[in-house]
C-alpha cells in the first residue's frame, strides 16, 4: 500500500478516536470514553497553557480514567463536545502526536439554577498503535478558558 494512503487511513483512525471520546462523554458512557486510551493511558490536567502552568491532576490507567469520567458525567445534566481543528504528526510507524481543539458545553444545576458551563479545551495527545489499533497513550488536557452563565431551556 502506498505510504500516503496508509498515512491518510491512520490519520482517520486517530480522528475516530477523538470523536469516540467526545461521543462517550455526550452519551454518558464512561467506558466508551475510556476505551480510546491504552490500558496504562495517562491524562494530565492543566488550567491554562502547560508551558506556564503546573499540572492540576494526573489520572493513570484506563480503569481509573473510566471511574473519573463516570464521576464527571454525574455532575452534568447533559453535555455537547464539539471537536474543531486537529493536527496530527506521525513520529514513527506506530506513533503520532496531535493537538485538537474542543468546545464543550455542560448543562448543570448550580444552587438550584440551570447553568451552562462552556469550556475551551485543547487535547495534546501522544498516540500509539497497539496490536494494529490506535490508542491514546498520554493526553495533556488543557482548559484554556471557561465561562458560566445562566441557561434557559
Amino acid at each position: 500500500m502506498d505510504e500516503t494512503l496508509t498515512t491518510l487511513i491512520d490519520r482517520e483512525q486517530i480522528r475516530t478516536l477523538l470523536a469516540t471520546y467526545a461521543r462517550g462523554a455526550d452519551r454518558r458512557d464512561a467506558q466508551l470514553e475510556a476505551s480510546v486510551f491504552t490500558e496504562d493511558g495517562v491524562v494530565v490536567l492543566f488550567q491554562g497553557d502547560p508551558s506556564t502552568t503546573e499540572p492540576g491532576d494526573t489520572i493513570r490507567g484506563r480503569d481509573r480514567l473510566a471511574e473519573t469520567f463516570a464521576g464527571l458525567i454525574e455532575q452534568y445534566d447533559v453535555t455537547t463536545y464539539l471537536n474543531g481543528q486537529s493536527t496530527i504528526r506521525f513520529t514513527g510507524a506506530d506513533s503520532a502526536e496531535g493537538e485538537t481543539y474542543c468546545v464543550a458545553f455542560h448543562v448543570l444545576q448550580d444552587d438550584g439554577a440551570r447553568t451552562l458551563l462552556t469550556m475551551s479545551i485543547r487535547y495534546l495527545d501522544q498516540f500509539v498503535r497497539v496490536d494494529g489499533t490506535w490508542a491514546i497513550a498520554r493526553r495533556h488536557l488543557v482548559f484554556d478558558w471557561t465561562d458560566r452563565s445562566p441557561s434557559h431551556p
